[in-house]
């Protein structure tokens, strides 16, 4: 049985693979916007309320003869309550993330991601049961379309709002009515070509300068990984504690650069709010902020990355550029991660072990990690045939 997956067809083209296979699957439909990527047999309306859920939910377990469930995201309070019964009546459960290294990956992991995950936290684990696995050839890259992820989040908030009065009991996890997210993204994309010329002329003085600087992508405000696994209530809260630090703690000849989230929505000025911000702590002249750019190429000239537990962090992991993690993590653990806090940071940053690092990859693709992605037809191709692979025990190596 499936629940929510990413806003688009992925779900929709898992369970047609799933079926050609031999399976039966379910689909659970709490809006419009789920009910229109399925377009299948087997799908479920969901109407009733949150209270109501958990024991819908088992119902819909015993009625069906459910062995194993899929969702996308363990911190939507619907998939939540789910996980727990799952728990608890041995149900197996899959969750998919986009995945904890990028690109190219997608987390399909047993019972819970990131903060939920069961994965060891001790190096010297990974270090252990990589020796034991063979290598990982090398994967192609695939494709991934902005506009395409762009459009089909589109569509998949009209239908909700369109089909409100069908789901009188659904509540949208996400803090802004998709319309004023629309809001926020015509404004952000009426803007775009001022702003990446901005950040373009940006990178380029930096690196032509060589100027020594920290980065710190910001992460989505809406992000259940801010609320449940970090210790801020939302992104404004940890842009001060960093700042701050950085302030008392950084060099004075060291720059912090802060880097915009790719999909922030535009509805909060978070550049207005560094700037405020850093005009009452004294260190406006210090504070960079980008708007787009890519990431990679920011973060391999740093001296290292702020993150609260952004995906960001294996990114530059595997530049062997030093992180702090300001939040719960996997990756936050000794000889990959500084573990003496943000103040000491800046002016020890401390590099990954690479072997570690190396290990820990390894161990993430052969646990909970399949090769794709979900905004091309090429990358769903690739993980729609992992992703039964890895459901039915098949091992398929990464092409």
């Amino acid at each position: 049985m499936m629940l929510q997956g990413i806003m688009g067809p992925f779900f929709r083209r898992l369970a047609i693979a799933l079926g050609n296979a031999g399976h039966q699957v379910f689909k659970v439909n709490f809006n419009g916007g789920d009910r229109a990527y399925w377009r299948l047999p087997n799908g479920i309306d969901y109407r009733g309320t949150l209270e109501e859920w958990p024991g819908h939910f088992a119902q819909l377990l015993q009625d069906h003869a459910i062995t194993d469930i899929m969702l996308f995201g363990d911190c939507r309070d619907h998939h939540r309550a789910a996980l727990e019964i799952c728990r608890e009546q041995g149900v197996t459960a899959y969750v998919f993330e986009e995945g904890y290294i990028r690109p190219d990956w997608v987390t399909m992991e047993l019972g819970g991601v990131n903060g939920y995950s069961t994965l060891s936290r001790d190096p010297a684990w990974y270090r252990a049961l990589a020796a034991q696995l063979p290598p990982i050839p090398e994967h192609r890259k695939v494709s991934s379309s902005f506009p395409r992820r762009a459009t089909e989040g589109f569509i998949y908030n009209a239908a909700d709002v369109l089909s409100r009065w069908r789901y009188p009991g659904w509540q949208n996890h996400r803090p802004w009515h998709p319309v004023v997210e629309g809001m926020g993204w015509a404004r952000k994309l009426n803007r775009r070509k001022e702003r990446r010329a901005q950040a373009e002329q940006l990178i380029n003085q930096l690196l032509a300068s060589k100027a020594r600087y920290f980065l710190f992508p910001l992460q989505l405000d809406s992000d259940a990984q801010i609320r449940l696994h970090s210790p801020f209530v939302g992104i404004a809260e940890a842009m001060r504690q960093v700042l701050e630090s950085f302030a008392r703690h950084a060099p004075d000849d060291v720059r912090l650069v802060i880097k915009e989230h790719p999909l922030d929505n535009g509805v909060r000025d978070w550049e207005l709010d560094a700037k405020d911000l850093a005009e009452q702590l004294g260190i406006a002249d210090r504070i960079d902020y980008i708007a787009w750019g890519d990431i990679e190429a920011i973060s391999q000239h740093s001296l290292g990355m702020v993150t609260i537990n952004s995906t960001s962090g294996t990114l530059a992991l595997a530049q062997t550029i030093p992180v702090v993690v300001l939040g719960t993590a996997i990756y936050d653990m000794p000889d990959l991660t500084n573990q003496a806090g943000l103040d000491a940071f800046w002016r020890n940053p401390v590099a990954p072990d690479a072997k570690t690092f190396a290990a820990f990859r390894r161990v993430l693709i052969d646990r909970c990690l399949i090769p794709g992605g979900f905004f091309s037809d090429e990358a769903l191709d690739k993980v729609v045939t992992h992703a039964v692979a890895r459901f039915e025990g098949r091992v398929l190596l990464p092409d």
